[in-house]
């Protein structure tokens, strides 16, 4: 089980902070100078053939540093929190058997609360009666399925839009596989988490910058990724089959590339709505990183940074 490998006792770093404000580079020169591996956190990043619009580390910067959960699964194929916890901890094991520091970088909160904090068994859930409920959805619409929940577990219904059809369906996948609503399973996975340390020595660096200096990166971040060929690469997906409605697909630059694609945008409206839409996506990154124990540092003293983490596996903070 992997409650049993629990506390892990040796150092874990992770770098954390919005798209486009320069965690790649700085992830390699940390990792080059405490002698560490990076695992990734990121949501996109573990699908094949996504290298452009997931802004992937190149193949001469993972020449430098070893890098983990990278390419894990094909773009049609099931990856969430519960997947990555796992695999995560796989790669942790095998950093400090080599007597080296796991470097965790990446933008993807929910991840990173996944494996700090742990996630209720129900995570992975039940395929089948998921299709189930979304064909329901597609037959009958969301009012449906929300007076079901409402019914059955009345206080997340009051927590969720009967428009948010994911967490909707979400819910209802719970009750009926478990038998026990999703806020009784929150409250126990509260009370495990609060009773047991996963991690004893866990230093979570969150990167910030002034705003007009992380919006002008994302606009340069966004032309790059154009002038790299992102057509090109999302064209090739949709040749191998995957098509706009998969949720790989429905990614920022990847369903705005498919407009273009797809529907006629044209390509300076779509360059302008990936920008503003990855801006907007920063915005709910930051948001979610606030809620966990990060020690927010300035992207442009890095020496900063260095100090803090050299005091981390010095076990001075």
């Amino acid at each position: 089980m992997m409650s049993e490998i629990f506390p892990i006792k040796k150092p874990i770093l992770a770098l954390v902070g919005p798209t486009a404000i320069g965690k790649t580079e700085l992830s390699l020169t940390i990792a080059e100078q405490f002698g560490c591996e990076i695992i990734s956190l990121d949501s996109m990043q573990v699908y094949r053939f996504m290298d452009i619009g997931t802004a992937k580390a190149s193949v001469e910067e993972r020449s430098r540093v070893p890098h983990h959960l990278l390419d894990m699964v094909n773009p049609d194929e099931h990856y969430d929190a519960n997947s990555y916890v796992s695999d995560a901890l796989h790669a942790i094991q095998a950093i400090h058997e080599l007597e080296k520091v796991p470097l965790i970088t990446g933008g993807t909160g929910l991840y990173l609360r996944a494996l700090s904090e742990g996630l209720f068994a129900i995570e992975a859930g039940d395929e089948q009666l998921r299709e189930e409920l979304h064909q329901k959805l597609k037959e009958q619409g969301s009012d449906i399925l929300y007076k079901e929940l409402c019914l059955a577990d009345p206080e997340t219904a009051g927590k969720i839009h009967k428009n948010d059809t994911h967490r909707l369906v979400r819910a209802l996948e719970i009750y009926y596989s478990t038998g026990k609503k999703w806020s009784a399973h929150i409250r126990e996975h509260h009370h495990r988490r609060n009773n047991q340390i996963r991690f004893e020595h866990f230093y979570t660096i969150g990167l910030t910058t002034e705003r007009e200096t992380l919006y002008r990166r994302i606009n340069e971040r966004t032309a790059v990724m154009l002038g790299a060929g992102l057509q090109q690469e999302v064209h090739g997906l949709l040749a191998k089959g995957y098509h706009r409605e998969l949720k790989s697909m429905q990614s920022i630059g990847y369903r705005h590339m498919v407009e273009h694609l797809l529907d006629n945008v044209s390509l300076a409206e779509t360059e302008r709505l990936l920008a503003r839409d990855t801006r907007r996506y920063a915005k709910r990154q930051y948001t979610w990183f606030k809620k966990a124990k990060v020690d927010w540092r300035d992207i442009e003293k890095p020496a900063d940074i260095y100090r803090s983490i050299e005091s981390f596996l010095e076990g001075k903070n």
